[in-house]
């Protein structure tokens, strides 16, 4: 099944995702913002990749690594 939005709808939602920016940004120049922003964009994107190579690694221990107990002396030889 093929997802699309029609034209007006993509305009409202970057209209909307514009306004949104700018009311977190604040004060904030949008040069400066953008360079602020971009830096959670990439450690979000390490962390996704982080836990899917975990989970592939504990993948034949049966676990996940969103489900290691790092206090508990399995979780602690595992990691």
């Amino acid at each position: 099944m093929a997802l699309f939005m029609a034209d007006d709808a993509k305009q409202t939602l970057h209209t909307q995702l514009w306004n949104i920016a700018n009311t977190l940004r604040g004060k904030m120049g949008a040069d400066e913002f953008r360079d602020y922003i971009l830096g959670f964009i990439f450690y979000k994107y390490l962390s996704e990749r982080i836990h899917l190579f975990a989970d592939e690694i504990l993948k034949h221990d049966g676990v996940t690594f969103a489900e290691l107990d790092e206090k508990s002396a399995e979780g602690k030889e595992m990691l």
